[in-house]
């Protein structure tokens, strides 16, 4: 394996969870609490594994270690610190709603939210390629440079969905000094708040969608209650219903222009 397409694999496998380690900007002053930055972790790495009578370059099993490691972590990165969280929280209650049991499968929802990902999380990956990845590949900034730059990228995408009273909630458990903007907050503290703001975004968009599929069942519950059918389960009455409903008003193209807009 050459250096230069380690050096790719390994800025790609550990972009964000290198960053995620500690602060981006290395020029920035060191706060209370604050974690190493990935350029320390490099040099440790580097310094552990390296044999000054022999060059500088790490050794075989180590490289294959950290890519492992950082591709192995990367699906995770991918699901806490996108886009994805949200939409596929929405998804999954849109079909319970319905009442449609496995349909559509697991599968095509994990799928659909994956492209809606992409979709929404297109223009923070394109400042992460212009910024990092080509001048990366371009030799005309290091390692540290290329992953601070990422990190800065996909903080302020996570910044901008980030509600304030969760940033100050972790930042006040992580007992640091209150920061004169919110970029100048470690991304160990930033990922946690962004994670609780989906969750509570996510919910709060699932409970509105379960509102007009509630009231089709109860309007149904009290007709077979009036008819005297209560032996008949009222689910396999509205299900029809609440798919006729769903198809009429384009369920799937709002729901999918909804939630691309509710990014920021």
């Amino acid at each position: 394996m050459s250096a230069k397409i380690f050096r790719l694999v390994l800025l790609l496998g550990l972009m964000f969870s290198a960053a995620a380690l500690g602060e981006d900007a290395p020029a920035a002053p060191a706060q209370t609490g604050s974690l190493p930055s990935i350029g320390q972790m490099m040099t440790l790495v580097d310094k552990a594994t390296t044999d000054a009578s022999q060059g500088k370059d790490w050794s075989t099993p180590v490289k294959l270690v950290i890519i492992f490691s950082g591709l192995a972590i990367l699906p995770s990165l991918l699901v806490m610190m996108t886009s994805f969280t949200r939409i596929i929280i929405v998804l999954s209650f849109v079909r319970s709603a319905i009442g449609t049991q496995n349909i559509p499968p697991t599968i095509a929802i994990i799928g659909l939210a994956l492209f809606l990902t992409l979709f929404t999380m297109a223009p923070t990956f394109t400042e992460i390629n212009q910024t990092s990845i080509e001048p990366y590949l371009a030799e005309e900034i290091n390692f540290e440079a290329a992953s601070s730059n990422a990190s800065q990228s996909i903080k302020g995408f996570m910044l901008r969905q980030c509600r304030e009273a969760d940033l100050a909630v972790f930042a006040e458990m992580a007992k640091i000094e209150t920061p004169e903007s919110p970029k100048d907050i470690g991304l160990h503290i930033v990922i946690p708040a962004f994670i609780i703001s989906e969750f509570r975004t996510a919910f709060e968009i699932g409970c509105l969608l379960f509102i007009p599929f509630l009231v089709i069942d109860l309007v149904i519950s009290s007709v077979l209650l009036s008819a005297g059918m209560m032996m008949l389960p009222p689910t396999m009455i509205s299900l029809p219903f609440k798919l006729i409903l769903f198809i009429l008003v384009d369920g799937w193209g709002l729901l999918a222009k909804s939630l691309s807009l509710s990014f920021n």
